[in-house]
């Protein structure tokens, strides 16, 4: 008769473990083994109080208890403890010139209006108003005609549409653009503004404990789609922000600052000129080849 493994504090990971069928995912077991085993060591490095492990759950039950449509407190807990940066980091490893990935944020939603090349996004006339261009490029410098341009941003007092229904038009500082046959884009919207993620929550708390505060840089989203390239997703921060060092989601990259400069049309208050460089899904794969082969 074999034996029957026990649980024991000494061996909890491997017994855990040890408990998965044989005919599951590859991918799963390789998953829940490492999550298994580091849980199992966290919880033994700091000896978890049973009154610590019920705060957690009670962390972990509010947080789900925060989320609906027009809010994802899970996102936002992911955001603040750099899970999601790291995991975007992993996944969107390009080479240069290509534009950086940042985090995606818990306030896009999907459906915004296709917009005419120029429209204005900001449907409350509020804030400074900003002229955004640039091009949409490959890594060779050619034009890409057909790019999805999706593009959103708080509005001038720090709020997403979203956040306050009834108060800002829907659609507030969104919109989506096709680019043409040379690649390029504009539209007019706000000079965006820095602003403070919801900390009324569990996250909130867990900030406010850990001495951190709320504050996001001013940023403008950006997310592009081609059927050929690699999807972006990302932001354009505005130089000189007094939060791009302390961004409470991690989410400033060098490469993504921006300088927005006085415009001299007595149409718009800022310009924002930033070209975006797709990577081709076809050279990725080969990279990747490449890199299996070596």
């Amino acid at each position: 008769m074999a034996k029957i493994d026990y649980f024991t504090e000494e061996r909890s990971a491997e017994t855990v473990n040890a408990r998965m069928g044989k005919a599951i995912s590859p991918r799963l077991r390789e998953v829940m083994t490492s999550l298994v085993k580091h849980l199992h060591s966290f919880v033994k490095d700091v000896e978890l109080t049973q009154a610590e492990w019920e705060a957690s759950i009670d962390f972990l039950t509010r947080t789900g208890q925060m989320c609906d449509a027009q809010r994802q407190e899970f996102i936002l807990l992911s955001d603040t403890l750099g899970v999601s940066m790291l995991v975007d980091a992993i996944q969107h490893r390009r080479p240069e010139p290509a534009t950086e990935n940042t985090v995606f944020g818990p306030f896009h939603v999907d459906g915004a209006p296709i917009l005419d090349m120029g429209a204005n996004i900001s449907l409350d006339g509020k804030g400074e108003p900003c002229l955004y261009e640039g091009r949409v490029l490959d890594l060779d410098g050619n034009p890409i005609a057909g790019a999805r341009i999706d593009v959103w941003s708080d509005n001038s007092e720090g709020f997403y549409d979203v956040q306050q229904p009834g108060q800002q038009p829907t659609w507030n500082n969104r919109g989506v653009f096709i680019t043409g046959a040379d690649g390029r884009y504009w539209f007019t919207g706000i000079k965006p503004v820095s602003y403070a993620i919801p900390d009324d929550g569990p996250v909130g708390e867990m900030l406010s404990a850990l001495g951190r505060h709320p504050w996001r840089p001013a940023h403008m989203h950006f997310m592009l789609n081609h059927p050929k390239f690699e999807r972006i997703v990302t932001h354009t921060f505005v130089s000189g922000d007094f939060y791009l060092m302390s961004d409470a989601v991690f989410g400033v990259k060098d490469s993504l600052i921006l300088d927005y400069s006085p415009s001299i049309s007595t149409e718009v208050k800022w310009k924002a000129d930033f070209d975006f460089w797709m990577v081709n899904k076809n050279s990725q794969k080969l990279c990747h080849l490449k890199a299996v082969e070596n």
